[in-house]
């Protein structure tokens, strides 16, 4: 189960995640992407309850990082050590912006 907090603050989307972010949940993540991504000039990830991430999460943070990219910036926040080693196994350290 994920559930999905959008906070928008003028050209800035937060997207809260809590639960578990898998092959399950992440088409539910994606379209929730797809409306946040065309306002928001920066996507911020708040990461602080988030349990879990699978390949197929790590596929729709791909996916909008790439959009972002074009946009404006996307940042992750608040990753917790297990999530943290998923990244760096996976080269995402490399790619996303973590803080």
């Amino acid at each position: 189960m994920l559930d999905i907090n959008k906070t928008p603050n003028d050209t800035e989307m937060v997207i809260a995640l809590k639960g578990r972010l898998d092959t399950l949940t992440a088409p539910q993540l994606e379209e929730e992407l797809n409306s946040a991504t065309e306002c928001a000039n920066c996507l911020v990830f708040d990461f602080t309850e988030l349990e879990y991430i699978s390949s197929a999460g790590l596929r729709v943070l791909l996916s909008a990082q790439k959009t972002m990219n074009v946009k404006g910036s996307m940042t992750v926040r608040n990753v917790s050590d297990e999530i943290r080693e998923i990244f760096d196994v996976t080269g995402f350290s490399d790619i996303l912006t973590i803080e």
